[in-house]
């Protein structure tokens, strides 16, 4: 009796286990997703090789709404679509491994596992809420734009050039954004408190 028990529990404990892993899973590619969607509603500007585009704001809502864990490996796995080849990319771009090594936008993609780490960290580390989820995006945002404009700088040879490229013409943009991702992931939360 006892044997067929513990049989059970074991049973039970791995289809948890599976499933919870699977959810897991799940929700890197929806998130990935998310983000590959984002990119695709892109607008170009004549005066900077880097577009106006909805990846960052996607970026943020899936650190917000995954976590630093699952946010961040979400990214990862956009990346790798990216590099192999997939669509995923904002269209003005070169697409697969030039976009993600050699374009203008190079460093800002590469630096997004790193912002959905610290939107979710900073998100994790406390109340959630409005508040809390806007400061998380201007530091995710701040890390962002190192990234990006470090790497324009170095493609440009002049930091002068990277900022008018890559900072001036999308601060207005990149705060609207971060307002909108902090008011989804403090109202979703608000929805899932609710449901508790």
């Amino acid at each position: 009796m006892a044997k067929l028990a513990l049989q059970n529990l074991t049973s039970v404990r791995e289809r948890f286990f599976f499933s919870e892993g699977l959810q897991d899973v799940a929700l890197i590619a929806v998130g990935s997703l998310l983000v590959a969607l984002c990119a695709h509603i892109t607008i170009p500007l004549p005066f900077t090789p880097v577009p106006l585009t909805l990846q960052n704001f996607g970026v943020l809502l899936v650190g917000f709404l995954l976590g630093s864990r699952q946010g961040s490996a979400a990214l990862v796995l956009y990346l790798a679509e990216g590099a192999v080849g997939l669509p995923v990319f904002n269209p003005a771009g070169a697409g697969g491994i030039a976009q993600l090594f050699h374009g203008a936008t190079s460093g800002f993609l590469l630096a997004y596992p790193l912002v959905a780490w610290i939107a979710g960290r900073v998100v994790e580390s406390g109340r959630k809420s409005f508040t809390r989820a806007a400061v998380a995006g201007l530091l995710a945002e701040t890390a962002l734009f190192a990234g990006g404009l470090g790497w324009l700088a170095v493609v440009t040879h002049s930091v002068a050039q990277a900022i008018r490229w890559g900072l001036y013409w999308f601060v207005f943009a990149e705060v609207i954004k971060v307002m909108m991702a902090a008011g989804i992931a403090s109202q979703w939360q608000r929805f899932r408190e609710a449901q508790r």
